[in-house]
């Protein structure tokens, strides 16, 4: 029997309806579709009424027990049981499979040229085609097959992507909130304009950057600028008058605040003390700072106005020791002169300054506080997502094991049909060899055996893959005996590797009991010249002691003939024995006697 074409996995038939009918060449018959999907029929299965329905469809409609035949009652033709469909009581319909697989097709996807029958659609195209259309699986927009991959990797606004800085995948829509905190993503120093820095490592660089610009050091007393950090030392030489002016007008400002501790009550003469003592703490702090810039080489600048000149010393005598209490108000020192209302004026706005510093950190403590409560919220979403999540798993691996154990129900009912295909496939098999050797068997005792493939089944005996080959068998006549030659294409016994050996083999027939014992017919071996000039011929009277012409008692007896029939020399280069490749053998049995 030929060889059968494989089929497609036997897990496709429970998993697809019918063949769109689009795909279809020529004109539809009603006879090729499903009586369930009304599809062209994919693993035809015939009902007991004579309705065939998919495989997929069938199983399904079944699935949930014994149905009607939809189809039966619609043409009016239902009685039971015949018409009511059920687990086991459809066949798999073979020769319509057969008839709707070779039935021409057509790729019904638009700008597709592909051709061919069904079953090829089915093997080799169904789901590959680069024309079908498809739906992105991030972003549902629809696409062709042969587009997909470009689409994934440069078009798809929810594609995934790698950073290019430090690797890590993120979406394609946030690639600009990536980029602002993208710890590898690289920077430019504003002072040496030194480009890739990577932004974790950007604050260490402006640290030890020689250009880049801070605001001078004298800020906090008036002084706006901003140099870099290698010309902070030239800055400070080139403004020391700026920077002294504005340190004397804060001197002056402290000066009148001791002054005016003179107003206060005697009740309140304590907490005074406490403050002038504060103040002159911070009075010699800045003198010290004003006769620091005063040394500086080339630079003068203009006395103190209102601080006498014994002032500095009392200052210095007493820095070692703390200040005595406070005399009365009455004989408090009254030689510090007030400052000018364009002090408190520097100062207060100093003091806004740090007010409105003070108030940026509440602004941001609230900030922060108004987005904690924020993650606090998305914190609680994200938690009731964790459950709906975790119960929609739960009701997925329910589900999960319950189609697990329908599979396994149905993987054996198809194992269990493979097996009965299987044997009625050998079943077939064999009637078709038996309806092979019918064809070929002869009644008259005259045989010709045709040998086709003649160089690769003498390869395959040179190398004992297949030594011998036996013939069809042939008779004498139709009740006669029953008989087959055996050949050797690279000889037998005596004849190996130099003739082509030829037997006779007297077989066990279903008449040997009417015949009679031993076989003493004469045997003619021929191998036919195809020029019908010389024939290569030999002939025996069987030896009526061997049990090779003895009555059967197995399927055939031991062959007897010619193990030097035909040397291999006369069938090599050019000859008229073989022709095409292809030998013929004739035996001729005498009738004489039967």
């Amino acid at each position: 029997m030929a060889a059968q074409e494989p089929s497609p996995p036997s897990s496709m038939e429970n998993n697809k309806p019918g063949f769109p009918k689009k795909i279809l060449a020529n004109k539809l018959e009603d006879k090729h579709l499903c009586n369930c999907c009304q599809n062209i029929l994919r693993r035809p299965f015939q009902a007991q009424c004579g309705h065939r329905f998919c495989s997929y469809c069938f199983n399904r409609t079944v699935g949930s027990g014994p149905q009607k035949c939809n189809a039966c009652i619609k043409e009016d033709i239902f009685e039971e049981p015949t018409s009511i469909l059920k687990p086991g009581c459809a066949f798999p319909d073979n020769a319509a499979r057969r008839e709707v697989e070779n039935l021409p097709a057509v790729c019904f996807n638009e700008g597709c040229s592909w051709k061919g029958s069904i079953k090829d659609y089915e093997l080799s195209h169904e789901g590959k085609c680069e024309f079908m259309i498809l739906p992105c699986p991030l972003c549902k927009e629809l696409i062709r097959l042969n587009e997909q991959e470009r689409h994934n990797e440069r078009e798809c606004p929810e594609r995934t992507l790698n950073c290019k800085y430090c690797k890590e995948p993120f979406h394609f829509r946030n690639i600009k909130a990536h980029d602002e905190i993208c710890p590898k993503y690289p920077m430019i120093c504003e002072g040496c304009a030194k480009k890739k820095i990577p932004r974790e490592k950007y604050v260490d660089h402006i640290k030890f950057c020689s250009k880049f610009r801070t605001p001078c050091r004298y800020h906090v007393v008036g002084c706006d600028m901003s140099v870099e950090k290698e010309k902070i030392h030239d800055h400070e030489r080139a403004c020391a008058h700026e920077h002294l002016r504005h340190l004397n007008l804060l001197l002056h400002y402290i000066m009148g605040m001791k002054v005016s501790l003179e107003g206060l009550q005697p009740q309140s003469l304590e907490l005074a003390g406490h403050k002038a003592h504060e103040l002159h703490q911070a009075l010699r702090d800045l003198e010290a700072r004003v006769s620091q810039l005063s040394t500086i080489p080339g630079l003068t600048g203009p006395p103190v106005q209102g601080v006498p000149s014994s002032l500095s010393s009392a200052s210095s005598s007493s820095a070692g020791t703390p200040p005595p209490p406070p005399p009365p108000a009455a004989t408090l020192p009254t030689s510090f002169t007030p400052l000018p209302s364009s002090v408190g004026a520097a100062l207060e706005l100093q003091l806004h300054s740090e007010k409105t510093k003070v108030a940026d950190l509440g602004r941001r403590c609230q900030e922060l506080e108004v987005k904690a409560g924020t993650f606090e919220d998305v914190v609680c979403v994200l938690n009731r997502e964790v459950e709906r999540f975790a119960t929609t798993m739960e009701a997925s691996n329910r589900q999960h094991r319950l189609d697990q154990d329908k599979i396994e129900a149905l993987s054996n009912k198809v194992r269990q049909l493979e097996r009965q295909v299987g044997v009625k496939d050998l079943t077939v098999a064999e009637m078709e060899g038996r309806l092979r050797e019918m064809s070929a068997t002869t009644f008259d005792g005259v045989f010709i055996w045709r040998i086709s493939d003649f160089t690769k089944k003498r390869q395959d005996a040179i190398a004992g893959r297949a030594p011998a080959m036996f013939s069809p068998a042939f008779y004498t006549s139709k009740y006669g005996y029953k008989m087959c030659l055996r050949i050797y294409l690279n000889g037998d016994g005596t004849g190996r590797g130099m003739h082509l050996s030829l037997f006779f083999v007297v077989m066990r027939g279903m008449s040997d009991a009417l015949l009679k014992w031993p076989f003493n017919q004469k045997v003619t071996l021929m191998l036919l010249d195809q020029s019908n000039r010389e024939h290569i011929i030999d002939a025996f009277r069987p030896d009526i002691t061997s049990s090779s012409f003895q009555r059967p008692v197995s399927e055939m007896n031991i062959a007897s003939g010619c193990p030097l029939f035909c040397p291999l020399s006369k069938l090599e280069g050019k000859n008229s024995y073989i022709r095409d490749d292809t030998i013929f053998i004739k035996a001729i049995v005498d009738l004489t006697g039967l």
